[in-house]
């Protein structure tokens, strides 16, 4: 059965790959991306692909500005009457303005508060049993509420990075409680595969990027995990894991979440 899938970052990267794997699948997927222009040229490419046997619509936002989001949520919802699968792959690693309009840590804002502003305003979108899959990372340490609120802004990148994928894993358990009509999962894709982010800010080719994009895949549509909603799944092992410590604990998940939708009530959101 086809699946509407909307697949944030996809133009290069996981992302990318994930979108060709469910294309091929004959899925429907909503591209997204920063730049119209990038977006209709990976659209062309994909559609011009043997395996493709799928339908692609394309859409443009900078997640980085919540009233982008919050204008692609509206154009999603004017577009389609019905999502199965949204994944929250776009990230960002390190960029030369840590600041962003909102006053936000670009870091937080796309991933970790872009992905939550999207999720809660598709809710009314999802099917029975839709399915959110949350980009995470094997990097994850202890959040700071101020820099998610961009009231302090952490120097270090790696450091900043780790914080924001713990974050997106402790909202996700979150709303696998709040909505247990959907199933919510973090992922951690791989360590260190061959996407940009890696080959810019690492300097090295990584793993084979479809490591990340076939795991990815089958949380989107597979069968057999339905149990492990709002769960963390690690694929550096393979299966579903824990968590940083701090994701486990349910105080501080729920303190996160509350800061996030205050934040959201400050910008008009």
């Amino acid at each position: 059965m086809q699946k509407t899938i909307l697949i944030t970052g996809s133009t290069d990267g996981i992302g990318l790959e994930t979108a060709r794997m469910l294309l091929a699948q004959g899925h429907h997927v909503l591209l997204h991306g920063r730049s119209l222009e990038k977006v209709q040229n990976t659209e062309n490419t994909l559609l011009g692909e043997e395996k493709c046997r799928g339908k692609i619509t394309p859409h443009v936002a900078d997640l980085s500005n919540m009233a982008d989001v919050e204008a692609l949520t509206k154009m999603v919802i004017a577009n389609h009457d019905q999502i199965d699968v949204l994944i929250n792959n776009a990230g960002v690693f390190k960029a030369a303005t840590t600041i962003t309009i909102d006053g936000l840590d670009l870091r937080f804002a796309v991933n970790t508060i872009a992905p939550f502003l999207l999720t809660q305003r598709l809710l009314p979108l999802f099917c029975e049993a839709g399915r959110v899959i949350n980009l995470s990372s094997a990097a994850q340490s202890p959040v700071d509420l101020d820099a998610l609120l961009g009231k302090k802004i952490i120097a270090e990148d790696f450091a900043a990075y780790a914080q924001s994928k713990l974050a997106i894993a402790s909202w996700s358990r979150i709303f696998a409680e709040r909505y247990p009509e959907l199933l919510v999962f973090a992922v951690n894709p791989g360590s260190l595969l061959g996407s940009k982010m890696v080959k810019d800010n690492f300097g090295i080719a990584g793993s084979d990027i479809s490591i990340g994009a076939r795991v990815v895949s089958r949380l989107a549509c597979g069968e057999g995990d339905e149990a492990f909603s709002g769960e963390y799944f690690d694929n550096d092992i393979g299966r579903f894991s824990q968590p940083h410590p701090d994701g486990l604990d349910s105080e501080k998940n729920q303190a996160l979440v509350k800061a996030i939708e205050n934040k959201l009530a400050q910008l008009g959101l």
